[in-house]
């Protein structure tokens, strides 16, 4: 008999699908404080999902839900590692991380968690294999693009997709942050990168910080935010973006050289501050022409400049996977 209240919801849910909050006060016999608290809990837990507005509202089960009853034991450092690193986004919007999360997952496409899992962690080896003190050395990816390299160095903090299981966490997060313009999103990516930006900054000496301006115009736009949640106390370099009368973002434009073209008309270094050593940070590394064209005017403008990139996920395998950013 299943005496815990969560339980008791989870089980009504998995029975009727989709539930109104006077249906389980009815079946449980408690308040609507007591009734609502629970379903918070859940929610938060990505178990349930919620549907509507006072007073039509409906709870269902997320996927990770629908894989609560999946045995999901795991070796205990298997299971933390997909606990720390899995996070994806469901096509109804919700968060779905961690190890309930990925059951989820693996219930929605009908695979088994425990051999799918260590397939996870085998193809997570594989790419982490390039991590050098946590970041990924971009730089010999866009020395074979371009025939002139401005950058100095090049770092992503992880790869935006993976085979077979997609997006990253960071990958995830970063997307759906800038197409939904979700500040509980944005949150979440920020205190993921924050310390490791900190940790390169220290590292690397660096005395002055740029951000590539972004292309697309948004309400919120996450170059800005990140700028003002990493409140760096470092010079700050002033660049912009200026276009003709239409305004065309990088990722509409599915060829290398206008690209190139597109990144050098467009953006512009209106002032450097003193110091050598400048970080320029952007949200994610496609074909790498921004970033490039960027150094280049840097150091037109100041020749002994050293300047390091870095993007929250990159790719080696080319820019059409980040179009979508």
């Amino acid at each position: 008999m299943i005496t815990n209240t969560a339980e008791r919801i989870i089980q009504y849910i998995t029975g009727h699908k989709e539930v109104t909050p006077r249906q389980l006060r009815e079946y449980l016999g408690i308040g609507a404080p007591a009734l609502f608290r629970q379903l918070k809990k859940l929610q938060i837990q990505g178990k349930i999902t919620k549907t509507g507005s006072s007073p039509k509202v409906f709870y269902s089960l997320t996927e990770s839900g629908l894989a609560a009853t999946v045995d999901t034991t795991l070796p205990k450092n298997l299971a933390q590692l997909i606990e720390q690193r899995w996070l994806s986004i469901s096509v109804l919007g919700q968060i779905e991380a961690g190890l309930n999360g990925f059951a989820g997952w693996c219930h929605k496409f009908k695979l088994p968690v425990a051999k799918t899992a260590l397939e996870y962690q085998r193809i997570l080896l594989k790419y982490d294999q390039y991590k050098k003190g946590g970041v990924l050395n971009g730089l010999p990816k866009i020395t074979d693009t371009f025939a002139k390299v401005y950058l100095d160095e090049l770092y992503y903090l992880d790869f935006y997709s993976i085979e077979r299981f997609g997006k990253t966490k960071l990958g995830a997060l970063l997307l759906y942050a800038k197409q939904s313009q979700s500040s509980e999103l944005m949150k979440r990516l920020f205190d993921l990168v924050r310390p490791k930006i900190q940790r390169l900054i220290i590292k690397k000496k660096i005395e002055a910080v740029g951000f590539i301006p972004p292309t697309v115009q948004r309400l919120t736009q996450l170059q800005r935010e990140l700028e003002k949640n990493l409140a760096l106390e470092l010079p700050t370099l002033k660049i912009v973006k200026a276009s003709g009368t239409v305004a065309v973002a990088q990722k509409t434009l599915s060829k290398l050289p206008d690209r190139v073209v597109n990144a050098a008309g467009s953006i512009f270094v209106e002032s450097i501050p003193k110091g050598n050593r400048i970080l320029l940070i952007d949200d994610a590394v496609g074909s790498g022409a921004s970033m490039n064209e960027t150094a280049r005017k840097i150091k037109e403008k100041n020749s002994r400049a050293h300047v390091i990139g870095l993007a929250i996920t990159g790719s080696y395998k080319g820019f059409d996977v980040l179009n979508e950013v």
